[in-house]
């Protein structure tokens, strides 16, 4: 049985409104795919996350601090899924890859949230695929794939069908701050490298290429890979 992992942006799950029916449409999607594969859910913390991080930042707070606000919210986010994946979820939110791939198993959906100052979910998701032996990673971002820049600020970017595990190191290289935000970063792209884990790279939004981005199918995002 194959073994997924999701990297769900936080500007996914809370976006500005609130969005039950997303949740409930996400968590009926999860539903129906747990009988072929396991499924594993790390939650990003999205706009929320930044806005404590760039509040408590006023206060001249730590890096670390700032990075333990975020991982708060992250944790939040993930037990907010959890409620609407009611009883194919756990009511515990992992807080080490070590809980959540104990929870691993068919039926069910290990859903967790940041684990330690210093990582990115990005990250802790491709920690967690090297510890479950995942078959691919799913990033689900506010981005429909990987692109030569910004597609919000400059509308003439090229997007990227497929890129290889070095050409996403070089463009995801610019290191760790609490807040920042990336197509995949550093640390999760040099884990996926050595282990040589493909990158699925989808819009959060679009749970139809979330669908077949998780059963390893053609996507409309970004695949990256040997």
């Amino acid at each position: 049985m194959e073994k997924i992992v999701i990297s769900l942006g936080g500007s996914i799950l809370i976006p500005d409104d609130r969005d039950g029916d997303f949740l409930n449409d996400l968590a009926t999607l999860l539903r129906t795919l747990t009988d072929n594969m396991e499924i594993y859910v790390v939650c990003g913390g999205g706009k929320v996350a930044r806005y404590y991080i760039n509040t408590a930042r006023e206060f001249s707070a730590t890096e670390e601090e700032l990075d333990e606000l975020g991982i708060g919210v992250t944790r939040l986010n993930a037990r907010l899924l959890q409620l609407a994946l009611k009883d194919i979820a756990y009511k515990e939110v992992p807080v080490t890859i070590e809980e959540a791939a104990a929870q691993g198993r068919p039926g069910r959906v290990a859903v967790m949230g940041g684990t330690t100052p210093g990582h990115t979910t990005d990250g802790v998701s491709a920690a967690l695929a090297e510890k479950v032996g995942a078959s691919r990673i799913v990033n689900a971002t506010s981005v429909d794939g990987v692109y030569s820049a910004d597609p919000r600020k400059f509308p003439d970017a090229r997007k990227f069908d497929q890129l290889t595990f070095d050409q996403l190191g070089k463009m995801m290289a610019g290191g760790h701050g609490a807040g920042n935000s990336h197509v995949f970063d550093p640390m999760g792209a040099e884990i996926i490298k050595r282990c040589r884990i493909p990158l699925f790279i989808v819009s959060g939004r679009d749970l139809r290429d979330m669908e077949d981005a998780m059963r390893g199918g053609r996507i409309r995002g970004t695949v990256i890979g040997d």
